[in-house]
């Protein structure tokens, strides 16, 4: 998701490393798939964290606000993902922020990492 926000023409992940993402009933993460995958737990486990971030932004951006149009739900969507990857610390990350964690594991782990992810902070540059 990070990428995907703020890297515009950037290659996404599974097109890199060939992870199949096939897509399930809105809502309803167990239709796709099937238990005698190899990968079903990670398949679910996946999709449960789609489903979750789904519900997150979707509670705190169209349950909350009445949009006059498109654009204005994307500004505002863009204002959400730019305080969720960048502002808003998590327990999980060591209290830091997404963007800080990849960082900081930028920083010690540089042969991870094909872009550097400071260059994707938004700013004057961008």
């Amino acid at each position: 998701m990070f990428a995907a926000a703020f890297a515009p023409g950037a290659e996404p992940v599974s097109d890199r490393h060939v992870i199949r993402c096939p897509h399930s009933k809105p809502n309803h993460p167990w239709t796709n798939g099937h238990p005698s995958r190899q990968n079903w737990l990670c398949q679910i486990a996946c999709r449960a964290a789609v489903e979750r971030m789904n519900r997150t932004i979707r509670e705190a951006t169209v349950k909350r606000f009445h949009y006059d149009s498109h654009d204005h739900l994307r500004g505002h969507l863009a204002d959400f993902m730019a305080a969720y990857n960048f502002a808003r610390r998590f327990k999980t990350l060591g209290g830091l922020a997404p963007y800080e964690y990849i960082c900081k594991i930028c920083t010690s782990e540089p042969d991870r990492f094909t872009v550097d992810p400071i260059h994707q902070m938004p700013g004057l540059n961008t």
